[in-house]
């Protein structure tokens, strides 16, 4: 694991466009296709924002979800209504989009129809992954009903259920984020930092981020 410092997230988030960037550019001039997978939520809004704004191939760039919640693309909790709003539009708008939600009341009941299209852009290029404060990324949580499966097998997508999480959800598993080409986890504040640090010294059915550290590029900054 390489850690990285900022003086502050602005200056975080715009280092981190910079290198996504370049990190696609390089697999561009190898590869006829590229892929990156991306949390949700509100923190790498701003990496987005930056990242969107580079001139690339992006037509031939998929760009997929570390996990998504199972809820309807309208729904303030969906992490595709944040990435349409957020990293596909200026030029990334011509990147093609790889699903990780369907029409259906479950995830089991989806996940044959989102398999094909995931399993068809990897190895990832890049991944991004957030951290919370309880040592959770992507959506593999201590104590959820699969993590065993989602830390130890070989599934590409993982349908999730935790405790704390008030609906079901869909995860890339450790398997899929760790054969990505480069890693990076994003973190902010003094509480995540701390966290990070436990995590260093507890397995990752323990603490579920510790099974993506070994050879990730984390970004921290205070705020």
């Amino acid at each position: 694991m390489e850690l990285v410092t900022y003086p502050d997230a602005e200056i975080m988030m715009i280092d981190l466009a910079d290198r996504l960037a370049s990190e696609l550019r390089r697999a561009l001039e190898q590869n006829d296709r590229v892929s990156i997978a991306v949390p949700g939520g509100t923190t790498p809004g701003p990496a987005f924002d930056a990242l969107s704004d580079t001139q690339l191939d992006w037509a031939r760039v998929d760009v997929m979800l570390t996990d998504e919640r199972w809820v309807a693309e309208d729904s303030p909790r969906s992490n595709t209504r944040l990435l349409r709003e957020r990293l596909l539009t200026g030029h990334a708008a011509a990147a093609n989009l790889v699903q990780l939600r369907a029409d259906t009341e479950t995830p089991e009941e989806g996940l044959p129809a989102l398999i094909e299209a995931v399993q068809a852009a990897l190895p990832l290029t890049s991944v991004v992954l957030g951290m919370g404060e309880d040592m959770h990324t992507a959506s593999l949580f201590h104590g959820a009903d699969r993590l065993a499966d989602a830390l130890h097998g070989r599934e590409v997508l993982v349908p999730m259920r935790a405790p704390r999480a008030p609906e079901p959800r869909i995860t890339l598993s450790a398997w899929v984020l760790n054969d990505a080409m480069n890693r990076h986890i994003l973190i902010k504040g003094a509480a995540k930092r701390e966290a990070l640090e436990r995590a260093r010294h507890l397995s990752p059915d323990e603490a579920p981020v510790a099974a993506v550290l070994r050879g990730a590029i984390v970004h921290w900054a205070e705020d």
